[in-house]
């Protein structure tokens, strides 16, 4: 591939196409950040513990999602710490796809600790056990304002930055259970039945791990560089070769660099001389734009010349 013109598009880290240019919102949410953690610490310590002395399962499993909570606050706070670090000689790309890697800690950890709350929660569907039903109610209730401040903190973002919107979905999510807590308590206090407790813990750790499998399931494919689900391969295909000049392409890659931003690397062939950089300035341009890929290396190779060996390595 002697003489092929290795050529960066776009590198403009600010904006991102179509997500917002959101890829450094989190530096202006780190007080939220902080505010969230201290207070959603200090109300898991209380509800495990009124969750312990009222017999209550549902208070400990909440306890448990919200200690998730914390934890994945405290990775999205880290990682957003690590994205706007500088790349050196080793990290070429810096340390974006620490993002990744907290989504997955996030995902993995949430699962086991609902996986150990339903096997309490079933032992207490056999053997019921008393519950103070007002403890339960006045924690809940506490809850729901501890989740509703958070989530009021991540608002101002939520429109325009997918992580803060994901926190802020999240704590508005972690309200509504509580809420469910709040309904079980009132249940348990006017019926009696304590098999009501587990049963609402047992819907709480489902609902956690239904939520959690998209996060999973996401989280593993980007950190294996899968395509991310919005952005169509063959659309991107189908804009590249319909570009002045291109009459063919190969080794095209599209990967995710963080939960924010997405890169891409493709050899064009072009039937003349090299382009120029307006060529390269509005095809980087077009990616950013239509489907929010803002970091777009092209390399240029020129028709009738030496064959480029991973062309030949991605027809075989």
């Amino acid at each position: 591939m002697a003489g092929h013109d290795h050529s960066h598009g776009s590198h403009s880290h600010g904006g991102h196409g179509g997500h917002g240019g959101h890829a450094h919102a989190p530096k202006n949410f780190g007080p939220a950040f902080a505010i969230g953690i201290l207070l959603n610490t200090g109300f898991v310590v209380v509800e495990a513990a009124y969750g312990y002395l009222s017999n209550s399962m549902s208070l400990v499993a909440d306890a448990g999602h919200n200690l998730s909570d914390v934890l994945g606050l405290a990775a999205a706070w880290i990682a957003a710490i690590l994205v706007r670090r500088r790349a050196s000689a080793r990290f070429t790309y810096g340390y974006r796809g620490s993002s990744i890697l907290a989504a997955l800690f996030n995902a993995v950890f949430l699962l086991i600790a609902m996986g150990a709350v339903i096997w309490e929660a079933l032992v207490r569907l056999v053997h019921p056990e008393p519950v103070a039903g007002t403890i339960v109610m006045v924690v809940a209730a506490i809850g729901i304002l501890v989740n509703g401040v958070t989530a009021w903190l991540f608002a101002s973002g939520a429109k325009g930055d997918i992580n803060i919107r994901g926190a802020f979905l999240h704590m508005v999510a972690d309200a509504a259970v509580s809420a469910g807590v709040v309904i079980a308590g009132l249940v348990i206090q006017l019926t009696g039945l304590a098999w009501i407790d587990p049963a609402v813990s047992l819907a709480i750790a489902g609902l956690v791990v239904w939520a959690t499998w998209g996060l999973l399931r996401d989280s593993v494919a980007m950190s294996l560089d899968a395509v991310p689900p919005e952005i169509s391969p063959e659309a991107v295909t189908g804009f590249l070769r319909g570009r002045p000049g291109v009459i063919d392409l190969h080794d095209l890659h599209i990967w995710p660099m963080s939960t924010t931003s997405v890169a891409l690397t493709v050899h064009l062939v072009i039937a003349e001389d090299h382009p120029g950089n307006g060529f390269l300035a509005e095809t980087a341009e077009g990616l950013r734009t239509r489907f929010g890929i803002g970091h777009a290396t092209l390399q240029i190779e020129a028709a009738g010349g030496p064959a480029c060996r991973l062309a030949e390595a991605c027809a075989a």
